[in-house]
């Protein structure tokens, strides 16, 4: 179908979020990678996706990066192996040393923020809970910092209320990273009603960038008919934007890129809100919104919820010199 001349395209009033994309974490395990390249040259292994996106994986394999399931499937030898920025289980890294692995961890400080709380937790005998989603790589993660057994993993209000009762030990909890705000607040206060002593962690485990792009799309979807969150489907935090933007009343869709727009939903709409999830490259968006341009009159303002100015250094052995 081809684009309406512009005497006919209808107008459309775009509100693009920021903050919106790759945050810090995303940023430091990406130039991990590629900073890896530079160095030790390809091969690069990296346990599976660096972050979940396909542009982002497609376009470092097509640089000689080969990512792999498990530990197992990298060569031995000198070119390194790279956890990806969603943390990995203690028993990695340690199968790789008894492969005599070069490893790199792209693991971002954040997510090694909750494991260290996790394990401080065990150190002092307290009953860990963790929210999350079943089977999400970070998730994992953090349940394999510690013994089997030793964390249990919550994921709804429900779930909070069926949890074995107070049995003596102290108790706290966890979250993901990258969960919706809003969401968690109702599991921690289901949490705090059924175990009112429970430890509360002195800083939320729900990173900035996630609460930042939430708050964000949040504000927008109040003002537009509809919402395109840029992200892949297994992108937890991506998930979530869109998730935000239907409870402010959006038509929300998550696309990967330009090519998964559902035009047929925009019919009638005038106003969208555009926004990106935490590992998102700008260069999607761009492609969104040209691809809009090409049917509409657009009219394009930026909403600004937050300014962001984190950053990570990378690991001490890619900061020295090839």
């Amino acid at each position: 179908m081809m684009a309406p001349s512009p005497s006919l395209k209808p107008r459309l009033r775009i509100v693009l979020c920021a903050p919106r994309g790759f945050c810090a974490g995303v940023v430091r395990a990406v130039d991990i990678v590629e900073r890896a390249l530079q160095i030790y040259g390809a091969p690069v292994y990296v346990r599976h996706e660096i972050v979940h996106n396909k542009f982002v994986v497609d376009s470092l394999k097509a640089r000689g990066v080969i990512f792999i399931k498990e530990i197992s499937e990298a060569s031995p030898g000198s070119q390194p192996v790279v956890f990806s920025a969603h943390g990995v289980a203690k028993a990695v890294p340690e199968e790789a040393e008894r492969r005599n692995l070069f490893t790199i961890d792209a693991t971002c400080p954040l997510v090694t923020k909750v494991h260290r709380e996790a394990q401080v937790h065990y150190r002092r005998g307290r009953r860990i809970i963790l929210i999350g989603h079943v089977g999400h790589p970070e998730v994992n993660g953090t349940i394999g910092q510690l013994p089997p057994g030793a964390v249990t993993l919550v994921s709804s209000i429900e779930e909070v209320e069926r949890l074995a009762p107070d049995d003596g030990r102290p108790i706290a909890y966890v979250t993901q990273t990258t969960l919706s705000v809003d969401d968690t607040r109702d599991i921690v206060a289901a949490l705090r009603t059924r175990f009112p002593a429970i430890h509360v962690p002195p800083n939320d485990d729900i990173c900035y960038a996630t609460t930042n792009r939430q708050e964000a799309v949040k504000t927008a979807a109040r003002q537009v008919e509809a919402a395109i969150v840029v992200g892949a489907a297994n992108s937890s935090n991506s998930q979530r934007l869109r998730e935000v933007a239907e409870r402010e009343g959006c038509a929300a869709q998550l696309v990967a890129d330009e090519t998964g727009i559902d035009w047929a939903a925009l019919a009638n709409v005038r106003s969208v809100a555009v926004t990106a999830g935490a590992s998102a490259p700008e260069a999607l968006v761009e492609r969104i919104l040209e691809a809009l341009h090409a049917r509409y009159d657009v009219r394009l303002e930026t909403l600004t919820t937050a300014s962001e100015s984190m950053a990570f250094p990378l690991p001490r052995a890619l900061r020295e010199p090839a």
